[in-house]
């Protein structure tokens, strides 16, 4: 099992976990919020914060070798029922290609709008193979 503390261009954890954990070949992710370089520091729209936040989950697949397209499951906590509109516009021209299972829900969250988790499979990587020296 691998542990990621933090990846490159997002502010970390800001409690006693992980950023994400590979098991096997699945990424599970902590709740990632529109955070730009501080938790005070979040984009003004609601829709700017979706995307944001959504880099920062991109952020940390990326450093455990998946990627947005790898994921399997999301799960989506939104602080107002009216922000299901703007958070599905913004989700599918993120992930629309070929959106996974998802669960969304609203809660009351701290200082945040929204938090994003989810479960990925890692990029299978290539096996060299002697074959591509053969003519």
């Amino acid at each position: 099992m691998l542990r990621i503390q933090a990846a490159p261009g997002t502010i970390g954890p800001v409690g006693p976990y992980s950023q994400a954990v590979i098991s096997g070949n699945l990424v599970f992710t902590a709740g990632q919020i529109p955070a730009v370089g501080a938790l005070d520091e979040q984009p003004a729209s609601f829709t700017e914060q979706v995307r944001q936040t959504l880099m920062n989950l991109e952020a940390i697949l990326l450093e455990a070798g998946s990627s947005l397209s790898q994921i399997v499951k999301l799960n989506a906590y939104l602080t107002d029922v009216a922000q299901l509109e703007p958070f599905n516009r913004v989700y599918r021209e993120v992930l629309g290609h070929a959106p996974p299972a998802r669960t969304t829900v609203c809660v009351a969250l701290w200082g945040v709008a929204l938090e994003i988790d989810c479960i990925a499979e890692l990029i299978p990587r290539q096996q060299e193979s002697n074959d591509a020296f053969c003519s």
